[in-house]
């Protein structure tokens, strides 16, 4: 019955060319050809062979990694622009963050955009009580049989805040209605800055936080600013009182990981002068040093330098914050820069996530890290036989991503789409995987409220000939979604893919070859 309706549909294409006139489907895809005649790309801030920054459609800081499943998840604060009264944009004062940013990739060079979660921004965040969200933590713990999220983040510098979730990128929920960690913890009179939580469970299931940052007047060279504590079994109360983490010229974000019967404390120096300090353990300004213990509440053996500032790769300098994961047998670095912003030639203090890769010496050392805007090799490559939203991208330029009330196909009531395009516009994808055979058609789901939107879609490289051209529908509404298809030129093996945009007013959902 299959193979005689495939006949069908094959015999009907066949009739409504002949009815149509052959000459007609041509012109068609000649008139949407033309739209793109003489267009000029949208700017793109980073090459095609590069894979850092991981997001250039918005900014994002303080990387916390986090490896479920086959995939990475990424969360960052989200380093939101601020402007004055004409528009002109302003430096970083961070003072108006209030949202997070969620990534995730399953080969670390496409990543899917989950939208930015909205934390602290009194009483219309998730977290009512507080006024920002910095510098997020998470892990995931197996609670009665159900894996279950804990997001950990800084309110500002006064204090740590927690959400939890079923899903690595929600919806959160705030359990506590207050802060985990505040001024009234034990404990934590002699700690600057309340913020940059880092979170840990061990092999029975216990659960610490890491926490805290800042130089008291005349200690840089031991401030005694970090605290950890252990959790309770529910990883939303505490078990016991902070305790201090003894961190030469400890600064902020603490990361720790635990490497066979080794924990590994990670962290960003301070900006002390050290030409007149004695002793060995001189970490060089703003780097990510890092100490061991064999007791994740220690005591801590200094070890080393693990990367230095990122000014010393990029030309730009900031402050340094940073996360460690084991991905499918190999290590990675991941860290803030900001040298987009100085490529896009704004204000300072906006900052964008990369990658690199990190080895270990056979005595379980540390390789320091180089950064590069290069990035890491792709792990593994892209299916387009599979559902992929559209928000899934190696690189882009000229577009944004926005949140619909459309159901997404993975997870839930949270959905994002590719917004405010225009022509020039585009979204690429890195080592798509088209198979010996190839597909012979393109379906991608769309809405639009206006006419002549047109999807060039590209094979190799982003100035070679389009292998097809998909007219986008007037839906009437931009939560009115349907799903185009069209017939596509052979392309076969690995390439990278392009989607470039003609008109605006549309949506872009999601994609599929067959």
């Amino acid at each position: 019955m299959k193979k005689f309706m495939k006949l069908m549909v094959k015999i009907f294409l066949i009739m409504s060319i002949l009815l149509t006139g052959v000459g007609k489907l041509y012109a068609d895809e000649e008139d949407m050809a033309s739209l793109f005649e003489g267009i000029k790309l949208a700017k793109i801030h980073k090459y095609f062979h590069n894979h850092n920054p991981i997001m250039t459609h918005r900014f994002g800081a303080d990387p916390y990694a986090l490896v479920y499943k086959d995939r990475v998840y990424v969360y960052m604060t989200h380093d939101i622009i601020q402007r004055d009264s004409r528009g002109e944009i302003l430096e970083n004062d961070y003072g108006r963050i209030h949202t997070l940013n969620r990534l995730s990739s399953a080969d670390l060079v496409n990543w899917t955009d989950h939208g930015t979660i909205d934390i602290g921004r009194r009483y219309t965040g998730k977290a009512k009580w507080a006024d920002k969200s910095w510098a997020p933590a998470i892990v995931y713990k197996n609670i009665d049989g159900q894996d279950k999220f804990f997001l950990y983040f800084a309110d500002n510098a006064n204090g740590i805040g927690v959400l939890t979730s079923d899903n690595p990128v929600g919806p959160f929920v705030d359990p506590l209605g207050k802060a985990l960690i505040s001024r009234a913890t034990p404990n934590v009179e002699g700690v600057p800055w309340l913020f940059d939580p880092a979170v840990i469970i061990d092999d029975n299931g216990k659960g610490y936080l890491y926490f805290g940052g800042g130089v008291p007047e005349g200690k840089e060279a031991m401030p005694n600013s970090a605290r950890v504590v252990e959790l309770g079994d529910d990883m939303i109360s505490l078990a016991g009182i902070p305790e201090v983490v003894e961190a030469p010229y400890f600064f902020e974000a603490a990361f720790v990981n635990k490497i066979g019967d080794t924990y590994y404390y990670s962290y960003c120096s301070n900006w002390a002068d050290r030409s007149k300090a004695g002793g060995v353990h001189k970490p060089s300004t703003a780097s990510i040093a890092y100490m061991t213990s064999d007791n994740p509440m220690g005591p801590w053996e200094y070890r080393g330098e693990i990367f230095r500032n990122p000014g010393h790769f990029f030309g730009v300098w900031g402050n340094n914050h940073h996360s460690i994961i084991e991905f499918k047998g190999k290590w990675y670095l991941f860290y803030h820069t900001e040298n987009l912003r100085q490529q896009m030639g704004i204000a300072n203090g906006y900052r964008s996530t990369h990658i690199d890769k990190l080895e270990f010496n056979e005595d379980g050392t540390i390789k320091p890290v180089w950064g590069t805007s290069k990035g890491v090799e792709q792990v593994g490559s892209l299916n387009p036989y599979q559902i992929n939203e559209a928000e899934t991208m190696a690189w882009c330029g000229g577009i944004s991503t926005s949140r619909t009330n459309e159901p997404s196909h993975e997870f839930g009531p949270i959905n994002m789409v590719v917004s405010d395009m225009s022509t020039g516009s585009f979204v690429g994808l890195a080592g798509v995987d088209f198979g010996e055979e190839g597909p012979e058609t393109f379906t991608a789901k769309v809405a639009s409220v206006t006419d002549g939107n047109v999807i060039k879609v590209v094979a190799g490289n982003i100035y070679d000939e389009a292998i097809g051209y998909l007219r986008v529908p007037n839906t009437g509404s931009l939560e009115n979604f349907v799903e185009a298809t069209i017939k596509v030129k052979n392309v076969t093996g690995k390439k990278n893919l392009f989607f470039i945009f003609a008109g605006d007013g549309f949506y872009f959902d999601a994609w599929k070859f067959e």
